[in-house]
């Protein structure tokens, strides 16, 4: 297995495409992207635990529910949600796309990010729309990964070779996630494709499976977004023999869709609004795994970890409370904590108190773009890992004027 160009054009049969269609005021930022199958391919999607969901969720869950899709159509700047006619608008977004590629409006995955309560013009869309497929190519995945940007910094792609069966497959995707990200699916929205030939059932059982410790175990500010979803596109076109059941082949597909995960999950929690650093927090030793990945989400989402982290403070009794407040069944007792970066490591707690350690070289080691909070349960042998961020001025300054 090996890390390749891509994105989600990596796969065999996906084209791409991201341009400015006039939702952002901003005329130099691209707001709309469609990917799009050569062939109908296995779908399968995780959606937000968010009681108020945006109409595109409702959609694409009715286009998909016999596990098949063809294309995905997002626009940025908008979110389509708590809109009297956002459902409406949705399927017109789903028309318009069919229509323009020559395929059932009910093959078509529909997704908004952008401001919630605020009216979408479907105008702008249906303009765009022949220029969007006339330039529908095997390059355009970047170009479709910047146009479901909102708050984002940074494009998110990455994409990875595997085998199945004596057949090279692909598998890439895309993200968008900067704010309002928090765990218990979805955190974001990620569109993954793949060529692996895959049933509907087993790609749905392979995705929901890995978000348990990848999606859901990423946390930036503690909002749980309206309109984030993860999906997935298998088109079959490696030519593998369909992965039907649990066997071998479902395993590796599984490493490989969990490569490409991981590797979102850290790009999205390092771009985090405002963020400066990327936090890691790794937990081993738990009596369980819920125990486990409690203490590491706990941690994670510690506002005051989160600022000591901004300032390079080695405040470990910040891992300790988050610890203690988290409801899960350790021995406090029996924790230790360190910090790590590619400057070292710094041990600052053992069986749960205080030891002697250098503030110097732990400020050295927490400076880094990217931090690993190591915490040692020592009650078990169960892990599970977290991603988030520093929590610093910008944050406020981003969200204080977000809609206006």
């Amino acid at each position: 297995m090996k890390i390749i160009e891509g994105g989600v054009c990596a796969a065999k049969g996906f084209t791409a495409n991201g341009i400015h269609c006039g939702i952002r005021k901003n005329h130099i930022k691209k707001d709309l992207s469609l990917i799009f199958s050569a062939v109908p391919a296995s779908a399968a999607a995780v959606y937000t635990t968010n009681l108020v969901k945006g109409a595109p969720l409702t959609v694409t869950k009715n286009h998909i529910a016999d596990g098949i899709a063809q294309a995905v159509i997002c626009n940025s700047g908008n979110a389509n949600t708590c809109n009297a006619n956002g459902i409406e608008i949705a399927e017109a977004m789903s028309d318009l796309t069919a229509k323009a590629l020559g395929i059932r409006a009910s093959d078509i995955i529909v997704a908004s990010t952008g401001v919630i309560g605020q009216p979408l013009c479907i105008d702008p869309i249906a303009a765009a729309m022949p220029a969007l497929v006339e330039g529908l190519s095997t390059e355009g995945g970047k170009d479709a990964a910047v146009g479901i940007m909102t708050t984002d910094t940074v494009m998110k792609e990455v994409a990875v070779e595997f085998e199945v069966g004596g057949k090279v497959c692909r598998i890439g995707g895309i993200a968008k996630g900067s704010g309002m990200i928090h765990p218990n699916m979805a955190t974001m929205l990620v569109f993954i494709t793949t060529d692996c030939a895959i049933s509907p059932a087993m790609l749905q059982k392979a995705l929901s499976g890995d978000i348990a410790n990848t999606f859901n175990m990423v946390s930036v500010d503690g909002d749980t977004s309206t309109n984030d979803m993860v999906t997935v596109l298998a088109n079959g076109m490696a030519g593998n023999d369909p992965i039907a059941e649990e066997n071998a082949d479902f395993a590796v597909f599984m490493k490989a869709l969990n490569t490409v995960t991981v590797d979102l999950c850290r790009k999205i929690a390092g771009d985090g609004e405002g963020a400066t650093k990327l936090l890691e927090c790794r937990v081993t030793g738990g009596k369980d795994i819920p125990t486990a990945k409690t203490v590491a989400k706990s941690v994670i989402c510690s506002s005051l970890l989160k600022a000591a982290m901004f300032g390079a403070d080695a405040n470990w009794g910040r891992v300790l409370c988050a610890i203690g407040y988290s409801g899960a069944d350790v021995d406090v007792h029996k924790i230790d904590v360190s910090f790590r970066s590619e400057a070292g490591q710094i041990d600052v707690c053992k069986s749960g108190a205080g030891i002697p350690f250098s503030e110097e070289e732990a400020k050295q080691v927490l400076l880094r773009k990217e931090i690993e909070i190591l915490v040692a349960l020592n009650d078990g042998e169960a892990d599970a890992t977290a991603w988030g961020c520093d929590l610093t001025y910008d944050y406020v300054k981003i969200n204080g004027d977000y809609r206006t």
